[in-house]
């Protein structure tokens, strides 16, 4: 008798690499199983992007993620109507499908975002749960599975780009910090492929540079240029030229403090 046939099984969901600081995780899982809104707030480079993926994953859920700008409107989230053939046709926003179908939307850097965008948010982040799209006359009720998280970074706000505080306390939130230096270590150690012995004193580095934010620099160095740097010496650049072109290059165009951060490179790789 020929064996039955069985269906093969499912391969497993690799979750996005991430190295949890404190208890971020359990905080993210317990907002979405209580339906709650989450803020991110952190330095750039730090993991908020990374974190929110790893979640998604984690918890099989559909990701949206938008990267806000001066010009993302209220309608490029919901949705507008559109020429096909001759018709005109509505077509969801990303924060739309995400609430018909269920999912994470995620506003990346929200304060960039035109100021509309917030109010069409606030349907979403109190107990009613809903999106009114008044081009189409619907009002959509939000799924237990869907959820909005937001994120932006501290250092940016200014008094023109900043969020309400009646903005602020729709959401819970989780401040963000770049990780203590063993947990940076994996994780570039990981991302890059390059011995851990290797990216130790480029960590040592970008902790010295990080120091210089507020002084010299608008910004430290992030986990993602680390990540870059130790991807460059893995695949054979000089740490001399890696440096250079992911952890000095995008820092500044000032050519006397790109000198001096040389200099500081220098004392420290050795």
């Amino acid at each position: 008798m020929k064996p039955l046939l069985q269906a093969a099984p499912e391969p497993a969901v690799e979750l996005p690499y991430y190295v949890p600081a404190r208890n971020e995780c359990d905080l993210f899982e317990l907002a979405w199983r209580k339906r709650l809104p989450l803020l991110l707030k952190g330095p750039t480079g730090c993991g908020k992007t990374r974190f929110v993926a790893h979640m998604a994953a984690r918890l099989d859920l559909p990701l949206y993620t938008v990267s806000c700008h001066d010009d993302l409107t209220a309608a490029d989230l919901t949705g507008r109507y559109l020429l096909k053939g001759g018709d005109t046709v509505w077509a969801d926003g990303p924060l739309t499908r995400a609430v018909r179908e269920g999912g994470i939307c995620y506003l990346d850097e929200i304060v960039e975002a035109r100021k509309d965008v917030t109010v069409v948010l606030h349907p979403l982040t109190d107990d009613r749960r809903i999106l009114p799209l008044d081009r189409t006359g619907e009002e959509l009720q939000a799924p237990d599975a869907f959820m909005l998280v937001v994120s932006y970074n501290p250092g940016y706000q200014t008094l023109l780009k900043s969020l309400k505080p009646s903005t602020r306390q729709r959401f819970l939130a989780i401040e963000f910090d770049f990780l203590p230096l063993d947990h940076e270590l994996a994780v570039v150690a990981a991302e890059s492929g390059l011995p851990a012995n290797e990216v130790r004193p480029l960590l040592v580095l970008a902790r010295r540079l990080r120091a210089l934010k507020g002084q010299d620099l608008e910004e430290g160095v992030s986990t993602r240029l680390l990540v870059y740097c130790a991807s460059l010496i893995a695949a054979g650049v000089s740490p001399e030229e890696a440096v250079t072109a992911s952890m000095i290059e995008p820092l500044t165009d000032d050519i006397d403090v790109k000198k001096a951060l040389v200099e500081v490179a220098r004392a420290t790789l050795g």
